[in-house]
């Protein structure tokens, strides 16, 4: 296997979101702002990395019947440390998430790829999966984020700095709203979707 290309899988054919259409709950309910969709994609990497490199070391170690249980135990011990890392030092952007910092325990992109990929190769390859799945994880949200918040808002802030800002009067507030948030990531998958339809029909 050649690292880059495992990497870079991650980010188009396997990405969570587009391609194995996983995590779609947190994509939903936190991408109101570029600034949430970085933070709940950050938190979700280092869980996402640190899990697949402990649950790849451990592999031969874990006993198959009670593999899961382990994995929902290595996961939960990095989201607590992501839950006070954030508690103590974003604040705002912990109440931002609420209960979705927690809920990444049972996260499916973090539980698929320790069951399907990190519990059947090396913790080399298995990080670099995590790096590749994370990537991916945040080019999405960010972009339906940024979507949903220069059309909600009219301008998209970040950490205090206002990064674009455009003359959209009145803004369409239901963008940062949930149907804003399936009405995006519908549209979103279906260019997707019609641009690989495209590709396998020219022998792509």
């Amino acid at each position: 296997m050649d690292p880059l290309s495992e990497y870079i899988r991650g980010i188009t054919r396997d990405n969570p979101i587009f391609g194995l259409v996983l995590g779609l709950c947190p994509t939903l309910a936190v991408t109101t702002s570029v600034e949430n969709a970085i933070g709940m994609s950050a938190g979700t990497a280092f869980v996402l990395v640190c899990s697949n490199v402990f649950v790849s070391a451990l592999r031969k170690q874990i006993p198959s019947a009670v593999r899961l249980p382990i994995f929902i135990i290595i996961i939960a011990t990095f989201v607590s440390i992501v839950k006070m890392i954030m508690q103590a030092y974003f604040p705002p952007m912990y109440a931002a998430l609420g209960v979705f910092i927690p809920l990444i325990v049972v996260n499916c992109i973090i539980i698929g790829r320790a069951e399907a990929y990190a519990n059947k190769n090396n913790v080399f390859y298995s990080f670099i999966d995590g790096l590749g799945i994370s990537t991916g994880f945040l080019l999405v949200l960010m972009l339906i984020g940024g979507i949903r918040e220069i059309l909600g808002t009219g301008q998209i802030v970040t950490f205090d700095y206002t990064l674009i800002s455009l003359p959209i009067n009145p803004s369409v507030t239901t963008m940062i709203l949930p149907p804003g948030a399936f009405l995006t990531i519908g549209i979103l998958m279906a260019i997707v979707n019609y641009q690989r339809a495209k590709k396998r029909a020219k022998g792509g």
